[in-house]
């Protein structure tokens, strides 16, 4: 039996007629944007890998001639980075380690690619490029095979208060304020540092159901908030292939379900919020794969924030490993540290 190219393309499956009315609308776009003269350029994202692979995660676009093409569009803020234009279905290669592949950046100009390249332990790099633009450097967070903690976070109103998901206060959040306009959640910087320095080696997997058009203004409110360096899984913005628009439920439950296949030793300390489907879906992920859950830590939100956030979503999905709750990251710090099996902190 023929054995499968990993990196060969798959035919697409049927799509939803939003999905077909969405690529239409884009294929006019980017008609018009090539014969405007506009150039590709890369926005690389912080992808991770393991012992002879890494998953890089980069966005091609469309932009205008001059200067750093990348940079204009990672210091686009607002509703400006809800407009930017994509490339999709460009062959797109990347190199490290002293190989090079080629693969194929997807609707919306995503590129999501797991690619057999054997990088050292730690914080390396990639060169990412497509034909017509310079290459540009992708970080990859390397597990050393012998690490077995790691740290899966929400970003909203976990790490950040968002008032996620009125549909007024969440358009109003994604659209209009910058990262300078969100405030973060008081000791979980100080949660996660501390986190970081008790497992040194350690991934820190950021897992939200924002559009990867925000991965920029994230990046920075992370960055300028002292959190530890690591990994976005973000989505896609619009129609799937298969319905009207993407489920955030799905894409979190679909990226835990990878993690567990990628690492299978690995044990993760789950963070999430009880405004949304955390509590759910972390509880779901901890029966099926009880194996890789050290604990779950939930941010009890304010009687404020649960009213903007349209309620509390307590789940009766629980697990048998240790759940905490409270409302900052101070309160997470103490509870975990009382359970002396965990050895979190």
């Amino acid at each position: 039996m023929e054995e499968l190219d990993p990196l060969a393309r798959i035919p697409e499956p049927i799509k939803h007629t939003a999905a077909r009315v969405e690529d239409w609308l884009h294929e006019q776009r980017e008609a018009i944007a090539l014969r405007a003269g506009r150039l590709p350029a890369i926005v690389a994202y912080p992808g991770y890998g393991g012992d002879g692979w890494v998953r890089v995660l980069a966005r091609v676009l469309l932009v205008e001639p001059g200067g750093e093409r990348g940079a204009q569009y990672e210091d686009v803020r607002g509703w400006r980075s809800f407009t930017s234009l994509s490339l999709n279905d460009v062959d797109v290669t990347i190199e490290g380690g002293g190989v090079r592949h080629v693969v194929t950046a997807d609707r919306g100009g995503v590129l999501d690619a797991i690619v057999p390249i054997r990088l050292d332990p730690g914080w390396q790099e990639v060169t990412v490029s497509v034909p017509g633009s310079a290459p540009v450097v992708a970080p990859v967070f390397v597990v050393d095979p012998a690490t077995r903690f790691g740290i899966v976070s929400d970003i909203d109103d976990t790490v950040m208060v968002t008032s996620l998901p009125r549909p007024l206060l969440a358009a109003w959040n994604a659209f209009v304020l910058d990262e300078h306009g969100r405030t973060p959640v008081p000791g979980m910087a100080v949660l996660y540092e501390r986190i970081a320095q008790q497992h040194p080696g350690s991934p820190f997997i950021y897992l939200s159901t924002g559009a990867w058009n925000a991965a920029p203004a994230l990046t920075r409110f992370l960055s300028r908030n002292l959190y530890p360096a690591g990994s976005l899984l973000l989505t896609d913005w619009g129609p799937t292939h298969d319905r009207f628009f993407r489920s955030g439920k799905e894409h979190k439950r679909a990226q835990l379900r990878r993690l567990a296949r990628e690492f299978p030793h690995m044990q993760w300390l789950l963070v999430g919020d009880d405004g949304q489907h955390d509590e759910e879906l972390y509880g779901e992920f901890a029966n099926a794969h009880p194996q890789n859950v050290r604990a779950v830590a939930i941010r009890a939100l304010s009687t404020q924030e649960a009213v903007l956030a349209g309620g509390r979503k307590h789940a009766e999905t629980r697990s048998m490993h240790p759940w905490v709750w409270s409302s900052n990251g101070g309160g997470l710090a103490k509870e975990l540290g009382a359970i002396p099996e965990l050895a979190v902190l």
